[in-house]
C-alpha cells in the first residue's frame, strides 16, 4: 500500500518517468529451496536458480522462469541436437508492418534464434511477393503463406489465432516439432536458444512483470469469454511471444479462437484482444515454462539491474504510421 500511495504521488508530481523508478522496489519474491533442487526438464537440464537470487525463478506450480544463469546453453544446446527437433517461427506482416520490420525481424532471427538447430520460419502477410530475400543457413527455410488483410488492426491481432490453429493442423504441424509464434515488431539482440523449449511456453510481460496480482491488466468484463475475477491470475503474459509442442498450441490458438469468436457473437472485444484470451488459457492450463522479461525486453523502459541479457527487443512503435 506504501509503494502503491509512492507510485500515485509520483504520478501526480513527475508523470509515469518516477512510477517506473519505484517500480523495482517491488519484490518478486523468492523460489522456495524445496522447488530449486526440482527444476530441470529435456532442454536444460539441471537448473540453477539460486545463481540469480534478486529474482523470482520458479512458479507456484513448479514451472521454471528462465533467467540468464540459471542454465547452461551448452547442454540446453547438446539436449536440443540429441532430440533432432525441427523449430517452427511463425510471425504475421500485413500491411506497413512487412516493410517496417519484417527484414530486421527475419536477418537478426538468423544471427540469434535456434542457431544450430533446424528452423522452418512462417511469414503470414497478404502480399507474398513483396517478402524480402533473406541469407538463411543450413537447414533453414522460410515459408510464406497468403492470408487476408483485415479492415482494423484489431482483427489482424484478433485473426492470427485462427489462422495459427489452422496452420499447425496442416503443414506446419507436419514440419515442425515446436513453434514459437513471434511478433513482427521486435528484433533479436541476443542468443534466443533451445533453454526456451517446453511443452507450453509463456512471456512474461516486460512492463507488468514487478506489477501486483490485482494491478495486472487483465479482461475484467464478466461477459468476455476472457475475463478473469479480480483474485485469479498468476502473471500477466504478453502474447508478442509463446510457445510449445504442436499439440499444446492447438490447444491454445483453439481456446483463443473460440473465445474471440464467442465475445465477437455478444459484440465484446476483450480490452487486449488475443492478448487477454491467452492470458485466460495459461490461468487455466499453466505453462510448463515462463520466460524472463530478458526474452522480450522494451529499451523504453531503461535500464534494470535484472537485465542482464536482451534476447528480443521491441522495435520502436509507430503507431501513428503504421495501423489505419
Amino acid at each position: 500500500m506504501i509503494l502503491l500511495a509512492l507510485g500515485l504521488l509520483g504520478l501526480l508530481l513527475y508523470g509515469l518517468p518516477i512510477v517506473r523508478y519505484l517500480e523495482v522496489l517491488i519484490p518478486m519474491g523468492i523460489c522456495p529451496e524445496t522447488t530449486m533442487s526440482l527444476l530441470k526438464d529435456n532442454f536444460t537440464g539441471v537448473l540453477r536458480p539460486w545463481a540469480r537470487p534478486e529474482v523470482l525463478t520458479c512458479t507456484s506450480w513448479g514451472a521454471p522462469i528462465i533467467w540468464d544463469g540459471i542454465f547452461d546453453p551448452h547442454v540446453a544446446r547438446q539436449k536440443a541436437e540429441q532430440q533432432n527437433l525441427t523449430i517452427g517461427l511463425t510471425v504475421f506482416a500485413v500491411g506497413r508492418y512487412l516493410e517496417k520490420y519484417l527484414a530486421r525481424f527475419l536477418e537478426t532471427a538468423e544471427q540469434h534464434f535456434m542457431v544450430g538447430q533446424r528452423v522452418v520460419y512462417y511469414v503470414f502477410t497478404e502480399r507474398p511477393d513483396a517478402v524480402p530475400g533473406i541469407a538463411l543457413g543450413p537447414g533453414r527455410r522460410l515459408r510464406v503463406e497468403r492470408v487476408e488483410r483485415e479492415r482494423r488492426w484489431q482483427d489482424v491481432s484478433m485473426a492470427r489465432m485462427r489462422t495459427l490453429h489452422a496452420a499447425l493442423g496442416g503443414r506446419l504441424g507436419r514440419e515442425a516439432s515446436f513453434v514459437f509464434c513471434m511478433d513482427v515488431d521486435q528484433y533479436f539482440r541476443g542468443t534466443f536458444g533451445p533453454e526456451a523449449l517446453a511443452e507450453s511456453v509463456a512471456q512474461l510481460h516486460a512492463w507488468h512483470y514487478r506489477w501486483p496480482l490485482r494491478l495486472l491488466p487483465f479482461e475484467r468484463d464478466e461477459r468476455s469469454a476472457a475475463a478473469l475475477a479480480p483474485d485469479e491470475g498468476d502473471f500477466y503474459y504478453h502474447a508478442a511471444v509463446f510457445g510449445g509442442s504442436v499439440a499444446a498450441l492447438q490447444r491454445l490458438t483453439a481456446h483463443c479462437a473460440r473465445g474471440l469468436e464467442q465475445d465477437r457473437a455478444r459484440g465484446l472485444e476483450a480490452r487486449w484482444h488475443d492478448e487477454s484470451h491467452l492470458n485466460k488459457f495459461f490461468w487455466l492450463h499453466k505453462p510448463a515454462k515462463v520466460l524472463s522479461p530478458e526474452y522480450c525486453w522494451c529499451p523504453e523502459i531503461g535500464p534494470r539491474a535484472e537485465i542482464h541479457r536482451p534476447r528480443l527487443l521491441w522495435a520502436p512503435k509507430e503507431y501513428h504510421l503504421l495501423r489505419d
